[in-house]
């Protein structure tokens, strides 16, 4: 059945969207408009949003509560980063290091480096040499082309990887007890051991209070997804449309909208899951 309503064109195609918590809508202007010279596109007394690229918004809510940090990574063409990672340098940003002292890592398939936001939030900066340019415009002077992963640190990692597949329709490559991709389109949902640490820091992984907004093909799927919560006992709200899904599992709020992002972007990109 999954294979057949994806054949049909009903899917995850990206992240649309991530709110967070923010302990000061200042210093968060100040970090990603006067540093990251993200676009913003609204801002309020208590809450500011960003435009890093036309298809993700980054939001931040002030609340009065500790933060637990999220980690999110953007993904720049192998081409340009060099040029994201000289950016992000003289921006005034310090880079993080690895225990071996350095700040750019090269593994088997790309290059990535680390950096902080004033709450702690673990940024990455990670490029792939698979990955196919020209498809997506780099944005801005990061070069950003979308937002591939958001981490989402959980106790039983199995369980929600799992629900995760049944419920979102998400794939992934290889399957481990502590840490997973689990992937729709260009969003690589990273479901980690909260006693598995982050890279290269070794930052404890908490679960962080945050709205994830899931770009959708096609309403049907919105469609599928709620009957399935319903079938499972969670609550859930859609507006009149059905274009737009908001629930609530194991503790992060996650949103299903339908937007115009090209389903076949993952494939033009040349991503793994999504080779013909």
């Amino acid at each position: 059945m999954i294979e057949s309503e994806m054949e049909r064109g009903q899917m995850i195609t990206h992240f649309a969207g991530l709110q967070l918590h923010t302990v000061s809508k200042l210093a968060v202007k100040q970090f990603y408009y006067d540093q990251l010279q993200f676009p913003v596109v609204f801002e309020s007394e208590t809450a500011i949003t960003f435009q890093p690229t036309p298809d993700f918004a980054l939001t931040f809510t002030e609340a009065f509560e500790p933060i637990a940090p999220a980690h999110i990574a953007f993904e720049v063409p192998y081409s340009e980063f060099e040029a994201s990672a000289a950016f992000v340098r003289s921006a005034g940003i310090s880079p993080l290091k690895w225990p071996a002292g350095h700040e750019i890592d090269d593994f088997e398939t790309g290059r990535n480096i680390y950096f902080r936001d004033g709450d702690g939030n673990l940024l990455e900066i990670i490029t792939h040499s698979y990955v196919k340019e020209g498809v997506r415009a780099p944005c801005g002077p990061l070069k950003v082309m979308y937002l591939r992963e958001i981490g989402f640190p959980v106790d039983d990692v199995i369980g929600f990887r799992e629900w995760l597949k049944d419920t979102l329709q998400l794939k992934t490559v290889k399957e481990q007890d502590n840490f997973n991709f689990v992937i729709g389109g260009t969003a690589h949902t990273i479901v980690t051991s909260t006693q598995r640490r982050w890279i290269p820091i070794a930052m404890i992984a908490l679960p962080p209070r945050m709205t994830v907004s899931l770009g959708v093909s096609d309403s049907r799927f919105i469609q599928q997804v709620r009957t399935s919560l319903e079938e499972q006992g969670i609550d859930n709200h859609t507006n009149e449309d059905d274009e737009d899904l908001s629930f609530s599992f194991n503790g992060y709020r996650l949103r299903l909208v339908v937007t115009a992002f090209p389903e076949e972007t993952a494939a033009l990109l040349n991503l793994p899951l999504a080779r013909k």
